[in-house]
């Protein structure tokens, strides 16, 4: 976790921060992530665990976006990546998925550029 956040670049798309690192190595993965949602904008845990099960859930469903096809058996460039969800209200799966999917084409997209 700490070189993600020292040594990782950074990016924001609305309500995420998002930050990465790519791993050296080949994995049976395409990235670890990291979910974070700050107690300063949701006092109660109910509303925090329920925002990270939402966004792990997306995740879960469109985590193929970061091995391009011909990589289905080993990603050869993993990731570690943290998402920050920034936003002071929650909200709904639609939105969420779709801020989810512009931000796994963006993470391909930078990690393309940083291994070629």
């Amino acid at each position: 976790m700490e070189r993600l956040f020292k040594d990782g670049q950074s990016f924001f798309t609305f309500p995420f921060r998002v930050f990465f690192s790519p791993l050296k190595t080949t994995a049976r993965y395409p990235a670890k992530v990291l979910i974070s949602v700050p107690k300063r904008n949701f006092k109660k845990a109910v509303d925090r665990n329920r925002i990270k099960r939402l966004v792990r859930e997306v995740y879960r469903r469109n985590k193929y976006i970061l091995c391009p096809p011909g990589e289905k058996a080993d990603c050869t460039h993993p990731l570690l990546v943290g998402l920050i969800y920034t936003a002071k209200v929650r909200m709904d799966y639609a939105e969420v998925e779709r801020k989810i999917i512009i931000i796994l084409q963006q993470l391909l997209k930078q990690n393309e550029q940083v291994t070629k």
